[in-house]
């Protein structure tokens, strides 16, 4: 049952506008955005990314956030109250939101371990037994991986102490729900862009700033022929605003509700994408800079072995006569340049080599902060610009879980909601060590892939099917003119009837489509290996496959289970139910 409670309610507007701009700008904005842009040319990607944001995006936060405010519920309730049937959408948010937030913190754990590394001098991932020290650094010092997931090694202790250093943060910022959150995200949301803007300031002053500026404005127009870079725009806008998680709902369920929702939306729907784009000219700036360095390093190579095969002077070749000498030597002795098996240095090459996720922040960023003075300040700039992103992410995860259990009052009213809140942290904390393991990385990939993909859009396309045609286009239309004054437009109207859930279907077919023609695999680690990306690339075994199968499904089934129940519920009592002219005499009588 559900009944509507006097709520708790933010400081103010600003407040409000931070914690959901807080929890839709997160790592996806630093870490995929940049890495997509990348991997489809630079600047032709934006394309894509801002047909899905106008036609996909937005109208879906304005959809959470209008629902949410009009309600005033969490997501389980607000689906509840549009259809009894539809209770399952805000299950299956609430699940997502859980099994988000278990390996979203584990990231916040990385993190704390790469923050309390920062203060030594020198960084301890500058020097290692190897020669790629970063890449020993994070995948022996830091995660011990296994060489497969088959092999799951045992917790790794120091992961363990920084998943409950994490965990126990959250429940601070988070102890009393809303009033606790609004304190925190004032610097949560606000930090990452002075962190942005001083790594863009600094990152300017390196050399080959301006290769990694033009490869990503530069236009390559026929990336756009290709379907997976309009699949992948569309699905990169929809998880970076954090739709179908509940968290939205939840957050504007405490707003007042003559409220402007329609301007929150645009508010903080541009605020994201603008945040993507802008982290995106410091990782360029650096991308650049080490692509330079590495074309720098690949040609001195290269030189010094001509050097010595060809008994030239030291000094005589150079990186500015490089391209003169090789041109030189390959006319006069062709035979013996070719015996040299020389490097193929290419700048374009170099900029071309994407790492995303965890290979962009934990080594490609923390390689380029070996290279900067003060590089100690630079480290702890980072990874605490990280740890908001994480945080401020990590308030709206727990708050899609949080919100709809106490709204469905399946909490006894003598526990306090400080205990309950710690409950749910600690169970959190008990299943996350999974990745603590040896094979901990293994996981968290999978779970990243599989529950962060298929249910969400799923979710979000029963959410704005019972939006339009199960509560009523008109009737939601109504509830927005008394919340903010005005009338939805036809913009609103278009892509709220046919336009969002058609991208929604077609992304969804494209997406399983894509995926049933290859077979999943994964990348593990080899300790002899020392480059990124990882050396053996195996196949997934038939139980792992399983469980990622299962990680998919276990979310969206509660939206057909529950359906199931609730008809039954209503056909039983339809057939208990006796109307009073088919009663007997006897039977009115008592």
């Amino acid at each position: 049952t559900f009944k509507i409670t006097q709520r708790p309610k933010g400081d103010n507007k600003i407040q409000y506008l931070l914690t959901c701009i807080g929890f839709a700008v997160g790592l996806g904005n630093v870490w995929r955005f940049p890495y997509l842009c990348q991997t489809y040319g630079g600047g032709a990607f934006l394309i894509p990314y801002v047909i899905a944001l106008v036609f996909e995006g937005l109208p879906l936060l304005h959809m959470e956030l209008a629902i949410g405010q009009r309600l005033r519920m969490g997501s389980v309730g607000v689906w509840s109250s549009i259809s009894p049937y539809q209770g399952g959408v805000g299950v299956a948010s609430m699940l997502v939101s859980f099994l988000v937030g278990l390996f979203y913190n584990m990231i916040l754990a990385w993190i704390l371990w790469y923050f309390f590394h920062s203060f030594q001098s020198p960084l301890p991932w500058r020097d290692c037994p190897i020669n790629i020290s970063v890449n020993y650094f994070w995948y022996r010092e830091t995660l011990n991986m296994t060489p497969n997931i088959e092999t799951s090694g045992s917790l790794q202790w120091w992961l363990v102490l920084c998943l409950a250093s994490a965990w126990c943060i959250v429940y601070i910022c988070f102890i009393r729900g809303i009033e606790t959150v609004g304190k925190a995200i004032y610097a949560t949301a606000t930090f990452p862009y002075l962190v942005l803007t001083i790594f863009l300031i600094t990152a300017l002053t390196l050399p080959g700033a301006s290769d990694g500026l033009i490869y990503l404005f530069t236009l390559n127009w026929e990336t756009l022929k290709n379907p997976k870079v309009w699949l992948d725009a569309a699905t990169q806008i929809f998880f970076s605003l954090s739709l179908a998680f509940g968290g939205l709902i939840a957050f504007s369920s405490y707003n007042p509700q003559k409220n402007n929702c329609e301007r929150d939306a645009l508010i903080v729907g541009c605020v994201n994408s603008f945040t993507s784009i802008y982290a995106s000219i410091p990782i360029f700036v650096i991308l650049g800079f080490k692509a330079n360095e590495n074309n720098n390093n690949c040609q001195n190579w290269n030189i010094l072995t001509l050097t010595n095969a060809f008994n030239i002077g030291v000094g005589n070749i150079t990186l500015e006569n490089y391209g003169e000498w090789l041109n030189y030597l390959n006319k006069t002795d062709p035979s013996e340049v070719e015996s040299l098996n020389l490097k193929a240095c290419n700048l374009q090459t170099f900029l071309e080599e994407s790492a995303s996720g965890t290979g962009l922040a934990f080594i490609l960023f923390t390689e380029a902060v070996i290279e900067m003075p003060a590089s100690q300040v630079w480290a702890v700039l980072f990874f605490v610009m990280l740890f908001c992103l994480s945080l401020s992410s990590m308030f709206g995860n727990l708050e899609g879980v949080l919100t709809p259990l106490l709204d469905l009052h399946i909490v006894p009213p003598w526990i306090p909601k400080e205990a309950f809140t710690g409950l749910i942290c600690l169970i959190s904390f008990a299943v996350a060590l999974i990745f603590t393991l040896g094979s901990g990385n293994y996981w968290l990939e999978i779970f990243n892939s599989y529950v962060g993909s298929v249910p969400l859009l799923i979710i979000a396309f029963f959410e704005i099917i019972a939006v339009a045609y199960v509560y009523g286009i008109n009737r939601f239309n109504d509830d927005i003119e008394w919340m903010t004054g005005r009338r939805p437009n036809i913009y609103w109207q278009a892509t709220w009837r046919f336009i969002s859930p058609f991208m929604l279907l077609v992304v969804f077919v494209a997406y399983v489509v894509i995926e049933a023609e290859k077979q999943p695999t994964y990348n593990a680690w080899n300790p002899d290996y020392v480059h990124y990306p990882l050396a053996d690339v195996l196949h997934y075994p038939e139980w792992v496959f399983a469980i990622c199968v299962l990680l998919s499904i276990l979310p969206v089934v509660a939206i057909p289970l529950v359906a199931f129940y609730k008809f039954m519920y209503f056909f039983n009592l339809n057939a208990s139910f006796v109307p009073e002219t088919e009663m007997q005499p006897d039977e009115i009588n008592a």
